[in-house]
């Protein structure tokens, strides 16, 4: 389906694996050195799973540029996978960190800082009333929690092949009518089966079904499917029909804008007039510092009060005691208004859709069935014909063989992709001369696998 042949690719493989190790001897070095120390070589897991014989040990990164342990320098279009979004250390915020280091890191009582961000997600996102998390997968967690408190019903209801963080009742699939965890789900608290319905993405009807059951608290969707299972768009009127099936069951709408924030300073959500009950998002919010939000309707957020501002809720499984931290809050209040600005998406999209035609052009000089989509400053390029429609469509497709070896020729020639996925970001301090050595490195790649040279 790719229209590479398997014989060519594992060639190339082979010869760019042995580069590979022949040009991180450092970062080989302390792989080995971590087996002693940390659980398989890394201090989280998934961090493996970059392409190469062993991880590359970074040294030190700043704007769009990594350099390793070796010295090898780095064009990053991973970006942290949006937590660096907007560049590594942008000076704003390096300044405020700085800044408010001096001041206390954290207090356990609320600062100026946090009434400011909120303002400014309720101008963006059209939301009134914040809460503040440490990671998008608390604020999912949180509020999962408030809306079975709200609806007194106990399900939720996800998309086939979503993410939203470690959140054990998102990490769920549907096999022969039956939901289950998902393949690689580690040691699930509870069976999914009891907590969560699945359903695909862009089907109305099988969502209509779902919700009818009466016993769902709330839909949780990213506004475009992103990372477990790639980019999936929404097809049109989706999300009018969403909105108006969830609000015909009494069912909540929250919207995750963890990774589609790339659309803009409102997200998805803003770019598209989405009126979700409840928002969440985390990343790059705070220009990488640990942060996240969750925001909710004003009818949410007086039922939310009354259930949670009363002396025996003191601890309700909501929180933490770093959680909502002055120099979290000081970080992203800065973020917000120096560096996740409009005029920075206006550079930055632009960017993404000359990296984005870059890309299809080398596609379409090969006659490869392959494919790329956008949500703004994000862009992917998948190996199938044709976008899929749901999360199911978009994991048959996956090629993890394809998707290794380009992972590894660009890491080789000095650009980082995202590991998990063939996702890019543009942030501010991206150059038109960055996005043109990617397209001619992706050129060079697909010339090598096809036998067809530029």
């Amino acid at each position: 389906m790719t229209g590479i042949s398997p014989d060519r690719l594992s060639a190339l493989l082979e010869s760019e694996t042995a580069r590979f190790t022949d040009t991180h001897p450092r970062s080989r070095e302390l792989h080995a050195r971590a087996q002693e120390s940390l659980v398989g070589g890394v201090p989280m897991q998934w961090m493996v799973e970059w392409a190469g014989a062993f991880p590359v040990f970074a040294r030190e990164a700043r704007g769009v540029r990594i350099t390793d342990v070796d010295g090898n320098e780095y064009l990053d279009f991973c970006l942290g996978d949006t937590g660096a979004m907007f560049g590594h250390s942008p000076e704003p915020v390096a300044a405020a960190l700085a800044e408010q280091a001096r001041r206390g890191f954290t207090y356990m009582l609320p600062t100026e800082d946090s009434i400011r961000v909120a303002e400014i997600l309720a101008e963006r996102f059209g939301l009134p009333f914040w809460q503040v998390a440490m990671t998008a997968t608390d604020a999912n967690r949180f509020v999962l929690r408030l809306a079975r408190e709200l609806t007194g019903r106990p399900k939720i209801l996800v998309f086939e092949g979503c993410y939203h963080g470690t959140v054990d009742e998102t990490i769920a699939t549907v096999r022969n009518g039956v939901v289950m965890s998902r393949d690689g789900n580690i040691g699930p608290q509870v069976d999914p089966g009891e907590t969560t319905r699945v359903v695909e993405f862009n089907d109305l009807e099988a969502l209509d079904r779902a919700l009818a059951e009466g016993d769902v608290a709330c839909v949780l969707a990213e506004p475009a499917m992103t990372n477990h299972a790639g980019i999936v768009l929404p097809d049109p009127g989706y999300h009018e029909g969403l909105r108006e099936t969830t609000r015909r069951h009494g069912v909540l709408l929250i919207i995750d804008e963890t990774h589609t924030i790339s659309s803009g300073p409102g997200g998805y959500t803003a770019a598209h007039g989405l009126r979700p009950d409840m928002l969440t998002m985390g990343k790059p919010l705070a220009g990488g510092v640990p942060v996240a939000v969750y925001g909710m309707s004003r009818d949410v957020a007086e039922k939310v009060r009354e259930r949670t501002a009363l002396p025996h809720c003191a601890v309700a499984g909501i929180g933490g005691t770093l959680t909502a931290n002055a120099l979290a809050l000081h970080a992203m209040r800065v973020n917000l208004e120096e560096v996740m600005t409009a005029d920075n998406y206006a550079r930055m999209i632009p960017l993404a859709e000359r990296l984005a035609d870059g890309v299809r052009g080398a596609i379409a000089a090969r006659g490869l069935p392959w494919y790329v989509t956008q949500i703004g400053a994000r862009i992917e390029y998948r190996f199938q014909p044709s976008p899929p429609r749901n999360g199911t469509e978009a994991l048959e497709g996956v090629d993890h063989k394809l998707d290794r070896l380009i992972h590894l020729y660009f890491l080789n020639r000095g650009i980082l992709v995202t590991p998990f996925h063939n996702m890019l970001l543009i942030s501010p301090e991206t150059t038109a001369e960055d996005v043109d050595r990617h397209t001619a490195i992706f050129t060079e790649c697909a010339g090598a696998l096809t036998g067809l040279a530029a």
